[in-house]
């Protein structure tokens, strides 16, 4: 999870549009915004690591205003089950209909399963493990639809990476999967093959967004040229040198709002959706309110934000400027 004060934040991504950058779109791209014609929330609430505490804390963050959930059949770090029960209270209890959310989750591999907590059975072939698995959300969520079904990370090989995602397009075929998309997908040219061999499109990337990959500057270059959204996890726990930069401050006392939410806009602003996890409900709404001043952010206090990382050798600025 990620915090003011703010510790690991939770993994998971949000479509969102970024309408000057695609004008020269392919129509004959599959994906979500033609497919189902979802709503684009600007941030989704990320719930892994909430353990027991799941269910208050997806009814808080809805009720606080975010509408996309982020969720995995991945019981070692997400109870997706608690999910389920807080989308079922908030529809009893508030008004707030399965509808007008955008729930998305994950098919785990066997590497990043607790091998005493398999939601699928192990032993059967991976095309099975895959139904299985999906077919557990739909249980655990209590829905019978997904928005977005998202693979926690390339498999092993191409292949099984491929397996996976010709399975996902049959449930996508169906109308049981609203979109599709990959989770920590580092290497463009892998992303690139994924995305050559899909008939139905990767819709988003959803990646740890962090110095170590210069901020996937070109994975994301190749999502803008491709309408593909970039979610970011680990947002603000692994850019502290970001946070205290002169140019954030900065913003952040011209709009008087805090570091963090200065850098939720600027990421707004630059085409990256954000990953949110914190527990606090005050700084729930805080975030939220952060994404409505992105437009207030100037081009050129994001030239400087790029010159400071231009400055540590790394330039990440995308979008518009």
């Amino acid at each position: 999870m990620e915090q003011h004060g703010r510790k690991k934040e939770h993994m998971s991504w949000s479509l969102r549009r970024f309408d000057q950058d695609f004008e020269g779109r392919n129509p004959e791209i599959l994906n979500l915004e033609e497919d189902s014609m979802l709503s684009a929330p600007k941030m989704l609430y990320g719930t892994a690591w909430k353990k027991e505490r799941t269910h208050e804390l997806v009814v808080a963050a809805v009720r606080s205003g975010f509408r996309g959930i982020d969720t995995a059949c991945q019981p070692k770090h997400y109870r997706e089950d608690l999910v389920g029960t807080a989308l079922e209270e908030l529809q009893t209890k508030h008004n707030i209909s399965r509808k007008d959310l955008f729930i998305q989750t994950k098919f785990t591999s066997l590497d990043g399963q607790d091998p005493n907590n398999i939601p699928y059975d192990k032993n059967a072939p991976l095309k099975e493990q895959v139904i299985q698995s999906v077919n557990k959300s739909l249980s655990n969520l209590k829905t019978d639809y997904i928005d977005s079904l998202i693979l926690h990370s390339p498999m092993r090989s191409m292949s099984d990476t491929l397996t996976v995602w010709r399975t996902f397009e049959e449930f996508h075929g169906k109308r049981v999967v609203r979109q599709l998309g990959i989770s920590n997908c580092y290497r463009l040219k892998e992303l690139e093959a994924i995305y050559d061999a899909a008939k139905v499109k990767p819709a988003v990337v959803q990646n740890r967004f962090y110095p170590a990959t210069q901020w996937d500057q070109d994975i994301r270059r190749f999502c803008i040229r491709n309408n593909i959204s970039y979610q970011s996890f680990w947002t603000l726990t692994a850019n502290p040198d970001i946070l205290a930069s002169t140019p954030i401050k900065s913003i952040s006392t011209r709009l008087s709002i805090s570091p963090e939410q200065a850098m939720y806009g600027w990421l707004s602003r630059i085409g990256v959706t954000p990953l949110n996890g914190t527990t606090n409900t005050n700084h729930m709404r805080e975030d939220l309110d952060a994404l409505e001043k992105a437009s207030e952010i100037t081009p050129e206090e994001i030239s400087l934000i790029n010159s400071f990382l231009q400055r540590s050798r790394t330039s990440v600025l995308l979008g518009p400027h």
